[in-house]
């Protein structure tokens, strides 16, 4: 459960089949095989089992390091220099448990720059998810007291913004944000 925390959502259902697939062999070639069949695997049978045994753990082996494998986090010296041209930048400021936004309405869509501020004593990050979403749509972590810009391009929609850091989200670090 604690590795699946820590994974990103896409990749979650991914290992929890391919763990699920390895679990039920290891189940059933432990408990229910040798209950109907005594000799389980028998004299024939020993050889499909070992190879059955090694393709299992191999793929197992595969899908934690295909679905286990996270996009680098880059440091906001790496996020791209917002364009001068149009950006509207918008500060946020994240705290424990809380995001908060400058009351916003009219947005149009186009480019954004968010300005993301951690004011609590945790790290944090913020992800934009919701309608089309256009550039990184994800912060890196920030330590207490660390900034990042995050640029995105919005089209017209309903957008969530909101802290990925596991249980934070369900603690109320959670904002909407309207572009019309």
């Amino acid at each position: 459960m604690l590795l699946l925390a820590g994974l990103t959502t896409g990749h979650k259902i991914g290992l929890a089949v391919v763990g699920a697939v390895f679990i039920a062999f290891a189940i059933t070639s432990s408990f229910v095989a040798p209950r109907r069949r005594p000799d389980f695997p028998g004299k024939n049978g020993l050889s499909v089992f070992v190879i059955a045994s090694v393709v299992l753990f191999a793929a197992m082996l595969t899908s934690v390091i295909v679905f286990g494998r996270e996009a680098e986090a880059k440091g906001p010296e790496a996020t791209p220099a917002p364009s001068a041209a149009g950006a509207k930048t918008i500060p946020v400021t994240e705290t424990e448990f809380k995001i908060t936004l400058p009351t916003e309405s009219g947005l149009k869509a186009g480019k954004f720059t968010f300005d993301v501020k951690n004011a609590g004593k945790i790290q944090h990050d913020l992800v934009i998810s919701g309608g089309h979403v256009q550039g990184p749509s994800k912060t890196p972590l920030l330590n207490a007291g660390s900034s990042a810009k995050l640029t995105v391009t919005l089209g017209a929609g309903n957008y969530t913004l909101y802290c990925s850091v596991p249980g934070h989200r369900a603690l109320g670090m959670v904002a909407k944000l309207a572009v019309g």
